[in-house]
Formats: structure tokens, C-alpha cells, sequence
């Protein structure tokens, strides 16, 4: 089996991270190796160990979804950012896209839809 997909899990709502969580663990291919709420928390987490991915929330208190796929971006340019909302819109979309955003999944797809855009994303590295 291929290495696995690392994934850092980055949202300010414990419940919907407890949920993902429990989704990916059920991936063989897919490694989540963190979750935090925050993107300052984020930044810290990456500084001292790599992820493939990062799954970012848009909205956040702080350090929002596109300032820290703008810096994730800048400080290491390998790393995938799938970007994911509550609320989307065609602006939304293109302010991720425009931070480094590989992918955008909407929060309510179904867990199939945002496992197959991880690696997607994934792949395109």
C-alpha cells in the first residue's frame, strides 16, 4: 500500500472536528495527524510536523481561513490546502483560491465527497 495521506484538520468547532475525525479514521489511505481550532494553532502545528493537506475551515475567529492559507502557502509551498465553508458563495470560493486553495468542499457535503476531493487534492502535489 502507498504511503498514506497526512491531514491536518483545522476548524473552530470541536463537534465538526470530532465528526471528521471519526469519518478519516475510517480511511485506510487517509492519516489524520492533528486537528486544532485555530490558524495561529495551525501555524504552530506545521512548524513542527508536515501534513499533505490541511483541511481549513474559511471562517474562524482570528486568523481566518484565507490569511492562513495565504501563510501556509508562503512558508511551505508542498502542502495542499482544501478549504471548506458552512456558507458558500462564488466570492468565498475565489478569496480561497486566490490564498492558495487547491480545492473548496462545502461543510455539508456528503463524508464520500470530502474524502475524494482530499485526495484529489492530494494527488495534484
Amino acid at each position: 500500500m502507498d504511503a498514506k495521506i497526512t491531514v491536518l484538520l483545522v476548524d473552530d468547532h470541536k463537534l465538526f472536528r470530532r465528526g471528521v475525525r471519526l469519518f478519516l479514521e475510517s480511511c485506510p489511505d487517509i492519516q489524520l495527524v492533528g486537528e486544532v481550532s485555530s490558524g495561529e494553532e495551525a501555524i504552530r502545528f506545521l512548524a513542527g510536523q508536515f501534513a499533505d493537506v490541511v483541511l481549513l475551515d474559511v471562517e474562524m475567529p482570528g486568523m481566518d481561513g484565507a490569511e492562513t492559507a495565504k501563510e501556509i502557502s508562503i512558508r511551505w509551498p508542498g502542502i495542499r490546502i482544501l478549504m471548506f465553508s458552512s456558507r458558500g458563495s462564488k466570492q468565498k470560493l475565489a478569496k480561497a483560491l486566490e490564498s492558495g486553495a487547491a480545492g473548496f468542499v462545502m461543510k455539508d457535503a456528503p463524508p464520500e465527497e470530502l474524502v475524494a476531493t482530499i485526495r484529489k487534492v492530494a494527488a495534484a502535489n
